[in-house]
């Protein structure tokens, strides 16, 4: 069987589409089409189903990509490497959120880089979760970081760590609300979150992704007050929050220093605090590779500190 038929098959079945593999190929859509047409014409047995938007693999797709991507990976691995001993440099391709990657993930690999590392080479992307589990599918990308499941057998996911997000302001936006007196059990409109809903929010984005999911897991409510100040980045958001631009909800690893300097305050503290999960990313197979296996047990390892 041509590796190139299969090479092409393979970009098919983690782009889900044609036009989408044949941009990472490099190739023209009709040239991916022919590829597929020729494999399937030797296998016997159709491998995607064409759709309005895409394709979707079918059984036999589904089979022959969970046989042949980790074989086909190792390969591409030996060609851009070559075949030197274990002491040969590898490049270790990580992605995830910005605030995460730069303030967790980074930190804790550079120690396997350098002279007096263990011969990985980092190189980092930023992106939302769908971005970079995209651009794990389609190999862009060795390892990534991110809050989303993804679905299917072709990435593989370990929980990393939980990170606990908190209601922060400063301490001049504080002033007459008392966190005691905030109610986790009664709704927003009805004394729990009152208090609240007169301060100006900072997010990361219009829709207040942080501020709507920590009402909605500790309130039972949606927040009443619009975004004030929105900038895609946490980093600037707790900039923001320290500057009296309004209140935020943050990971309390990325404020914990801001917190104990006084810098920002907690204005509540529920019985059960909101949680997120962070998981580690591969695809399947791929952690029989030395450099993402051993990159990817020293995130685990670290993250046991990070609680």
């Amino acid at each position: 069987m041509d590796l190139a038929l299969l090479r092409t098959f393979v970009t098919v079945h983690r782009a889900g589409s044609f036009t989408r593999a044949a941009a990472l190929l490099g190739l023209s859509q009709p040239a991916v089409t022919s590829q597929i047409r020729t494999l399937e014409r030797q296998l016997g047995r159709p491998l995607f189903l064409r759709q309005a938007r895409g394709v979707t693999p079918t059984t036999i797709g589904d089979e022959l990509a969970h046989k042949a991507a980790p074989h086909l990976d190792a390969l591409v691995e030996i060609a851009g490497t070559g075949l030197d001993d274990e002491s040969s440099v590898r490049t270790l391709h990580l992605a995830g959120p910005p605030e995460f990657t730069a303030e967790r993930a980074l930190p804790s690999l550079t120690e396997l880089t350098g002279d007096v590392g263990q011969g990985l080479a980092l190189r980092a992307s930023f992106g939302t979760a769908e971005e970079v589990l995209d651009g794990l599918a389609a190999g862009h990308h060795d390892l990534v970081v991110t809050t989303a499941r993804p679905r299917g057998a072709l990435l593989s996911a370990t929980p990393l760590c939980d990170e606990e997000h908190v209601l922060v302001a400063a301490p001049s936006r504080a002033g007459p609300i008392d966190p005691e007196k905030i109610d986790p059990e009664k709704p927003s409109r009805h004394g729990g979150a009152s208090a609240l809903e007169d301060l100006p929010v900072v997010e990361v984005h219009e829709s207040l992704p942080f501020v709507s999911r920590y009402w909605a897991s500790v309130f039972d409510a949606r927040p009443a007050a619009s975004g004030a100040v929105i900038v895609p980045d946490l980093r600037a958001v707790l900039a923001c929050v320290t500057a009296g631009a309004g209140l935020a909800v943050l990971p309390r690893y990325l404020c914990r220093t801001a917190l104990d300097r006084g810098d920002v305050v907690e204005l509540h503290r529920p019985p059960v605090p909101p949680l997120r999960t962070y998981v580690l990313v591969v695809r399947t197979g791929t952690l029989a590779m030395p450099h993402i296996a051993r990159a990817h047990d020293w995130l685990l390892r670290a993250a046991a500190d990070w609680c």
